[in-house]
């Protein structure tokens, strides 16, 4: 079959990382270490073979071609691999324990929990946060939290690939692939939502308006949150989405004093680095996670209030933390999804991937706009430059289509 498989290649890896400083919105296929290759299906044993129709580019796929990846994190993957998490895909055969038949499109959450590595639960897992689990270097596969990101279980961006039973969830008939494929971008926004779901009073501050931002605004809308939600954008268009999900006002802020009057904080000069603010918004969600919007989203932060890093940052460089101790702030990160607790059900628990499908699947959840680009996989360069350079293209969530 055809795949787009990532192999080991630490020069090629750092020239990648070069190339992303020197030119941070082209895509350079010829250093990158992928490439569309014939390769065997190999299912784990007892998964099910699926049918890729779509499959989404996700950050951490764009990550890894820009070289930017922590290498904290290398561990947690293991090669060569083929690409691709954010899927809808066909059933290849009967899976009666589902009640599913052949050809039933579905849906796969894609960590690679103790359940799906056949070991028992860890704590994390018996408690429901299996995003958080401890064995992802253990068990019947290779290292790798998500699917598409170990040697022993293929992703997506392949004529064939095969998930877990437990991670298989069936798309409902009204859901139009073009939609169903948002469903992991939204889970991955909607898991830090519904763990730290603002209070009815409060001001929200989105940092980055490509598709976490987006799902940020839009969960938040959609489960009912009357916050007032700000929103930095930097391009037209992604103003004008953000605006369309439910966003109160758009944040362009070219320096501090702009940044606390958008927050509604009152702007402090300093003799040194650049004026500090004092007052701003009760709960900042980072959905970019550079050295930039950490700083901006602790100063953006009245006494007491809480950073969300959503966006997937490997390092910070030259950042004044100064407000987080002087205002006793709370930063908090996110990885992925699992259960969270149920805003519309207090004391409850509910599993992010489901709900994530429920909202695409309730026709009131606005969609349009952001899925911008589709590609055949024999066109994956494009793809990947589309991905890369959202200024040009005006990309927010770009998918191969194989259907």
């Amino acid at each position: 079959m055809k795949a787009l498989v990532y192999h080991r290649s630490i020069p090629r890896y750092l020239a990648c990382a070069l190339a992303s400083r020197l030119a941070p919105r082209r895509f350079f296929p010829s250093l990158a270490p992928l490439g569309l290759k014939d390769v065997p299906f190999e299912s784990p044993r007892g998964w099910l073979p699926l049918v890729p129709r779509l499959c989404g580019l996700c950050g951490s796929d764009l990550g890894l071609l820009k070289g930017l990846e922590s290498p904290l994190l290398e561990p947690y993957a293991s090669l060569p691999f083929i690409l691709g998490h954010e899927m809808v895909a066909t059933l290849a055969g009967d899976a009666p324990d589902l009640g599913l038949a052949a050809g039933a499109r579905v849906v796969v959450e894609p960590g690679l929990p103790c359940e799906v590595r056949g070991l028992p639960p860890c704590r994390p897992c018996r408690e429901g946060r299996y995003n958080r689990c401890e064995r992802f270097l253990d068990g019947d596969l290779p290292p790798g939290s998500f699917l598409g990101f170990t040697r022993g279980a293929g992703g997506a961006m392949a004529e064939r690939t095969a998930a877990h039973p437990s991670r298989i969830l069936a798309v409902p008939d009204g859901l139009a692939d073009e939609d169903a494929v948002l469903t992991d971008s939204l889970a991955s926004a909607l898991q830090p939502v519904l763990e730290h779901f603002p209070s009815p009073d409060d001001t929200v501050l989105v940092l980055g308006a490509g598709i976490l931002g987006q799902h940020v605004v839009r969960c938040l809308r959609a489960l009912g949150s009357p916050a007032r939600i700000l929103v930095t954008a930097r391009h037209r268009g992604q103003a004008a989405l953000a605006t369309a999900g439910g966003a109160d006002g758009i944040v362009a802020a070219g320096n501090r004093r702009e940044l606390a009057a958008a927050v509604g904080g009152r702007f402090v000069p300093t003799s040194l680095g650049g004026g500090n603010i004092e007052g701003g918004v009760d709960l900042v969600f980072d959905c970019v996670g550079s050295s930039r919007t950490f700083e901006d989203g602790l100063l953006a932060l009245c006494a007491g209030g809480a950073y969300v890093m959503v966006g997937a940052g490997a390092r910070l460089a030259n950042v004044d933390i100064s407000s987080l101790w002087f205002r006793e702030l709370t930063v908090s990160g996110s990885s992925g999804c699992a259960t969270a607790p149920d805003p519309r059900r207090p004391g409850r628990r509910v599993r992010t991937y489901a709900l994530a499908l429920d909202l695409l699947a309730s026709g009131c959840y606005p969609t349009h706009g952001l899925l911008t680009h589709l590609f055949p996989l024999a066109d994956w360069q494009k793809a990947f430059a589309a991905a890369f350079d959202k200024r040009a293209t005006a990309s927010v969530k770009v998918a191969f289509d194989m259907r």
